[in-house]
């Protein structure tokens, strides 16, 4: 049942997620989540963009780069699950105020760190 509530509070976002993978090449169902290598997104969001997480959704540029990120982007589904519809707003909220603090918006972000990503500082 606990798990039932995180997908369903999860799923706003997870539609966005799958909107956005249309187009992706190779889809697969993996410890919880829809893993789309060959997405469009990523690439589309620039060079330095490897995966993007929406939901239980995860969108890579590429397999190997999806096997390189897999334990990170699977951090923001579990925060996805905790956070449901409010994760977007909180994430972006959180990075403009580390840029108004002159600080790095992805490297120092806490929820990035909390998903698996060392600390900068």
């Amino acid at each position: 049942m606990i798990r039932l509530l995180a997908y369903l509070w999860a799923s706003p976002n997870t539609l966005l997620g799958l909107l956005l993978g249309l187009g992706g090449r190779h889809w697969r169902f993996r410890e919880g989540a829809i893993e789309v290598a060959e997405a469009w997104l990523p690439r589309l969001l620039g060079r330095q963009i490897q995966a993007v997480t929406l939901g239980h959704v995860i969108l890579a540029r590429d397999a190997a780069r999806l096997a390189k990120w897999r334990c990170h982007e699977h951090g923001h589904v579990r925060q996805y699950e905790r956070w449901g519809p409010l994760f977007l707003p909180a994430y972006f909220g959180w990075a403009a105020y580390l840029m108004l603090r002159g600080r790095h918006p992805y490297r120092d972000h806490p929820l990035e760190r909390q998903a698996g990503l060392p600390e900068s500082r």
